[in-house]
């Protein structure tokens, strides 16, 4: 439901076709030439070390349940406060405070609906709030604030058609169009143009704006569509905050990504931009799926690796669904997580959307 490219497809458009029990995660498989992606010379981002695409998944949590309905869009680690963010649509049928109805599912990714969940690391719920207006949460940023955290989403949401249903309007998504900065708050509902809600606009004529964070080198990756194409913008989390919008680095989404398998998320670690593509099991996608992850070099902009992803292999229905990086002991930050979601259910017949979470940490 992260897809950017071709449009968010419904679930009950996802066929699921297979209830397996067996490995909770796998190795990696299958690779690719790098190839340019049409990055800029200017850049001048440290060098680091790289996440091996080739290490094999570890499960960190497995088919938990999330506040709604809905299947997992993003996630984000507070890796102080040791807590899990993650973003759905809210649920079809939710009447919130101050609304003088309950609204469709529909209705709720139309105007760009969200719920964010926040979770201990048992993967236990402890807290709740609820976004209008703000976007289809393709990506979300935490930044620890004491005992809680500031979230950073896609804000500003601008209906658009679903390619998937050009001439249906009720089938309409509503996409971010500036970033938001705003203080979790338990059991509360914002709006997009509540004065507790900071913006920004990093890039004059972009949209579909979303963000990842680098909680070690404190750096924001922002995902924008300019001209028609997707890009990346890498921004010093401070100077960002303060309203100072110059670009450490730039690099554009490679075009392979335009067509299925689909965009469903992105994140950043020191010198290497992380992508994760692809779609739900299907008739057409069978196990193991189509589920890439790619790295991008922020200095050069050209493609370190890509891999097929077999992670959670055995999860009945399987929609890759976010990237973020974890910092399990923050008194050892080079010990990081490359940690991917997937939106999954419990079997063929129970249609509850769970999430799962798998990771790498194997550095080269």
């Amino acid at each position: 439901m992260g897809n950017e490219t071709s449009g968010s497809s419904t679930v009950n458009r996802r066929q699921l076709i297979k209830w397996a029990v067996g490995a909770l995660g796998v190795a990696g498989i299958g690779t690719a030439a790098v190839v340019a992606t049409g990055g800029t010379a200017d850049a001048a981002v440290a060098s680091s070390k790289r996440f091996d695409l080739t290490d094999p998944s570890d499960m960190l949590f497995r088919e938990i349940l999330l506040q709604e309905t809905r299947v997992l869009q993003s996630f984000s680690f507070d890796n102080t406060n040791k807590h899990l963010y993650t973003a759905s649509l809210v649920q079809g049928g939710r009447q919130l405070p101050g609304e003088s109805r309950a609204y469709t599912g529909d209705e709720r990714a139309k105007y760009g609906d969200l719920c964010i969940t926040r979770l201990d690391l048992t993967g236990a719920e402890i807290g709740r709030m609820y976004l209008k207006g703000f976007g289809h949460g393709v990506s979300i940023a935490v930044e620890p604030s004491g005992n809680s955290a500031y979230l950073w989403t896609e804000t500003a949401s601008v209906e658009a058609p679903d390619p998937n249903y050009p001439n249906d309007p009720s089938k309409n998504i509503g996409w971010g169009s500036k970033i938001g900065r705003f203080k979790f708050a338990n059991g509360s509902v914002l709006t997009a143009d509540s004065s507790k809600v900071t913006t920004f606009s990093p890039v004059a004529g972009a949209d579909r704006t979303t963000i990842a964070i680098d909680p070690v080198n404190k750096r924001l990756a922002v995902r924008y569509r300019l001209s028609g194409a997707f890009q990346f913008g890498l921004y010093d989390l401070t100077a960002f905050t303060a309203g100072t919008y110059t670009q450490l680095a730039h690099v554009m989404q490679p075009t392979d990504i335009a067509n299925p398998p689909s965009f469903q998320g992105f994140t950043t670690f020191g010198q290497y931009l992380y992508l994760l593509e692809g779609e739900a099991y299907s008739a057409s996608n069978p196990d193991p799926g189509n589920t890439y992850q790619s790295v991008i070099d922020w200095n050069t902009g050209t493609r370190a690796d890509r891999r097929l992803s077999a992670a959670g292999s055995s999860l009945p229905y399987r929609e890759p669904e976010g990237l973020a990086i974890q910092i399990p002991d923050t008194t050892k930050p080079t010990e990081a997580r490359l940690v991917t979601g997937f939106a999954s259910t419990t079997s063929s017949t129970d249609s509850d959307k769970r999430a799962s979470f798998y990771y790498k940490d194997a550095l080269i």
